[in-house]
């Protein structure tokens, strides 16, 4: 049996967790790794010129735990599939990621708020960049309008993976 991959990435305090979290909700045995989980200490991160912690890179992040995080996933769901005791032929063990460098505007509201300049000048910037990147990319990947409510996100997401569910499903009984 196959696992399903999840990826959801976009710009920072973009809705991500909320909508991987609603997900994980509604979809059996699905499990959620978060990017953010992934920072390295704040002691680690770097300052550009202006003062600002540099969150918003990659080498702000430790992606070597996360990618091992995700191998050990993925191998666990791999000897569970073996077993007969809580999984039927049907379960299809889904892993959703989420994170603002998964693929890479909306307003934040923080509280405090971030310094003023702090978005435009850095934070959309760096998404800019890394969309770019994942653009030019073949993989099949699905943009979302973020200037949609959380409920038409969450509905058109949920309906689009089950439907990719089912076809994995007639997938894995013709096969």
């Amino acid at each position: 049996m196959k696992t399903f991959v999840i990826g959801i990435g976009g710009v920072t305090n973009g809705g991500k967790t909320t909508l991987a979290k609603n997900l994980q909700k509604h979809l059996p045995h699905c499990s959620v790794i978060s990017q953010d989980d992934f920072f390295k200490p704040e002691s680690e991160i770097e300052k550009d010129e202006n003062g600002f912690l540099q969150y918003d890179v990659l080498e702000a992040l430790n992606m070597e735990k996360m990618m091992s995080t995700i191998s050990c996933w993925m191998e666990s769901s791999r000897h569970s599939q073996g077993s007969t005791d809580w999984r039927s032929t049907e379960e299809v063990p889904i892993l959703i990621i989420e994170g603002f460098l998964l693929f890479n505007y909306n307003t934040r509201v923080y509280q405090p708020p971030d310094p003023p300049g702090y978005f435009d000048g850095h934070v959309w910037p760096m998404y800019l960049k890394h969309r770019q990147e994942i653009e030019d990319i073949t993989w099949e990947i699905v943009y979302l309008d973020g200037t949609k409510s959380e409920e038409d996100l969450f509905s058109q997401v949920y309906e689009d993976l089950r439907q990719e569910l089912a076809k994995q499903k007639c997938l894995q009984v013709t096969a």
